[in-house]
């Protein structure tokens, strides 16, 4: 039997608002001063409106993406979606999908900044809880309200 996966949309768009929010918070109040500071930028850089309205076009995509794909990996862990039994609590499928996600291909990227582009381990670090957090941000909400 092929799996039943259902994707609930405004979840997805739900999740993408929430993220955003928590990315604005952890690289604005949070760590932006610490966060600009491990990428050496100057502490006066005032971005150009253009470069910063593409620059969040940009991170929307990217977030729905991730939304979008973290939506059908949370669907996958679920029995019931196969036909072979019950769901267990919905917190574990928002986090077990979040965690695996970040683990294999988040983590992955980010040492390759460390390897290849130069970044420090405080950036990798900084950088790295974040993705983590959003990630189960995201895998909470997909997870609670299909």
């Amino acid at each position: 039997m092929p799996p039943q996966i259902h994707i609930h949309y405004a979840a997805i768009v739900t999740a993408v608002v929430a993220s955003f929010l928590f990315g604005w918070l952890w690289y604005g109040p949070l760590f932006g001063k610490k966060w600009a500071s491990l990428m050496k930028m100057p502490t006066d850089c005032q971005l150009d409106p253009k470069v910063m309205m593409r620059s969040m076009g940009l991170t929307l995509i990217g977030t729905f993406l991730t939304a979008y794909v973290l939506a059908h990996a949370a669907e996958v862990w679920r029995p019931s979606v196969w036909g072979v039994g019950t769901d267990g609590p919905s917190y574990l499928y928002g986090f077990y999908s979040g965690f695996i996600t970040w683990l294999g291909y988040y983590i992955p990227m980010l040492l390759g900044a460390v390897a290849w582009e130069g970044k420090g381990w405080n950036l990798f670090g900084l950088n790295a809880a974040y993705h983590g957090l959003n990630l189960q941000v995201i895998g909470m909400i997909l997870a609670h309200w299909r």
